[in-house]
């Protein structure tokens, strides 16, 4: 397969959520540069570098996305640089005389992921129970069997938003001292067993226990607040942050995030106190008010876009403020992570 017969391929195979609203809120130009620091399957980049005569950064944890990407990259010569690391330190990533004017987030698993059972992202497919995006590290099993019972209930309960965290996590203990929990459906029947039984339109009784495992494997929070504070420090005068979320904790943090740095006085300043505020000038402008959803064309042909919420920001001139993590709506398991 020749390069151009890959890059359609990846066309055909993959059309990224609110693609054309993140191009909007991007608005490439040419001579621009943009980091894509969640490159997955390389929708957004794609799309990016045929707007305008720029350039593209991708980075991604992930080295089996980047290995699948490098049969088309070619095509587009020096415009597009793979980078293999985690987009919180996406910072790092531009030589010292590259300037940024944008930075698109694409945050939790990507479809790639959830499609292969071998990689154990999803309840729908049996394989080994993984989770890790960078691929290093403890994996899902080593959590699930290893963690103790309270510990697991925090993470099923503040990563998952799960109610019922407490007895599942008694169900995943009581199931793991008669054999060791390996696979994906082993976890999946485990959960559903400990569920009440689902009702018509309900999701399945695994999805919250799957999506909390899977932020706990991968630090998914606090790569989220390093990565946009990476992106405060990377992006020039005028250039621009599009974050698109699939969950209420991943938008509640940009959402935070944006709000604190478009105050004057940044994050802790009251709006009720008295006379005009002080402090350090706003390091952003938001650029939207109200989270943008995805249309009903897309919603047909993308069931995954229901979800997706995306919020985006325009940098000032302003130094970037000192990064403090409390106040963006992270859960405690999150902020004592950061914090070591």
């Amino acid at each position: 397969m020749t390069p151009e017969e890959a890059l359609a391929a990846a066309e055909r195979n993959h059309r990224p959520v609110l693609c054309d609203e993140v191009i909007a809120a991007l608005a490439p130009e040419t001579g621009d540069l943009f980091i894509d620091g969640t490159f997955g399957a390389g929708g957004y980049s794609r799309a990016i570098l045929a707007a305008a005569e720029c350039r593209v950064i991708g980075v991604d944890r992930d080295p089996e996305a980047l290995a699948e990407a490098r049969p088309w990259a070619s095509v587009y010569g020096e415009r597009l640089r793979l980078v293999e690391t985690v987009f919180g330190d996406l910072d790092t990533v531009p030589d010292a005389d590259e300037q940024v004017t944008g930075v698109v987030l694409d945050i939790g698993v990507s479809s790639m992921q959830l499609d292969r059972a071998g990689r154990g992202f999803s309840f729908l497919r049996d394989g080994a129970l993984d989770m890790r995006m960078g691929q290093d590290g403890p994996s899902a099993a080593d959590l699930v069997n290893t963690a103790e019972e309270a510990v697991l209930g925090d993470i099923l309960f503040q990563y998952g938003e799960e109610r019922r965290a407490r007895a599942l996590a008694r169900a995943i203990i009581a199931a793991r001292t008669k054999t060791p929990i390996r696979t994906t459906a082993e976890l999946s029947q485990i959960v559903e067993a400990a569920s009440p039984a689902k009702k018509p339109g309900q999701a399945h009784p695994a999805t919250r226990t799957f999506q909390a495992l899977r932020i706990a494997v991968n630090d998914e929070l606090g790569e989220l607040v390093r990565g946009l504070a990476a992106a405060e420090r990377v992006l020039v005068p005028g250039g621009r942050l599009v974050v698109v979320t699939f969950h209420s904790l991943e938008d509640r943090i940009v959402k935070r995030f944006l709000k604190s740095r478009s105050e004057r006085g940044g994050a802790g300043v009251s709006r009720h106190a008295p006379g005009p505020l002080a402090g350090p000038e706003p390091s952003f402008e938001t650029l939207t008010r109200k989270p943008i959803e995805a249309g009903e064309a897309e919603l047909a042909t993308n069931p995954r876009a229901r979800s997706a919420r995306l919020r985006a920001g325009r940098r000032t001139s302003a130094p970037a403020l000192p990064f403090e993590a409390r106040g963006l709506g992270l859960p405690g398991l999150a902020l004592e992570g950061l914090a070591s």
